[in-house]
């Protein structure tokens, strides 16, 4: 069965997200796009809750969300009950993201990243999983975090 990745982007991160809808294509992904598409000015909150929204209700496994610096779309999508979303520079952080905070979603910063950098952190990324373990009850300490803000 083929992954699904929710991907968005506000206006400054609309041609590194272009870049890895190919890539997750070419992975044999399947993926829903909540734009933008455009690089009129937008607000990045709105799209990055959209794919978040996707990830937290399972209608895609992951996602990868994309802004000038990362930032605004990270914390956004973090906004989101049973979101853990992990702004990325490194294919160091884009593993340990993995790894020790199961991270469902990718922040990436297209000011900060080439193309080329983001390609190998999105494969990275998508290649890693979460080790459990004494990270395992981190995961829980933060859900119940979220339970306490409900």
């Amino acid at each position: 069965m083929k992954r699904t990745f929710a991907v968005a982007c506000d206006h400054r991160g609309v041609q590194l997200k272009k870049e890895i809808i190919q890539i997750l294509k070419a992975q044999g992904c399947r993926v829903e796009d909540f734009g933008t598409d455009s690089d009129q000015s937008v607000d990045y909150p709105d799209y990055a809750l959209k794919a978040a929204q996707a990830v937290a209700e399972g209608k895609a496994e992951q996602g990868i969300v994309v802004c000038h610096s990362g930032i605004g779309v990270s914390v956004s999508a973090n906004k989101v009950k049973g979101i853990r979303a992990a702004l990325v520079q490194t294919v160091e952080q884009a593993e340990l993201a993995r790894k020790h905070t199961d991270a469902n979603i990718l922040a990436l910063p297209a000011g900060f990243v080439t193309p080329e950098l983001a390609k190998h952190i999105v494969l990275k990324w998508m290649a890693t999983d979460f080790e459990g373990g004494r990270h395992q009850r981190r995961i829980e300490k933060i859900k119940s975090i979220e339970e306490r803000q409900s």
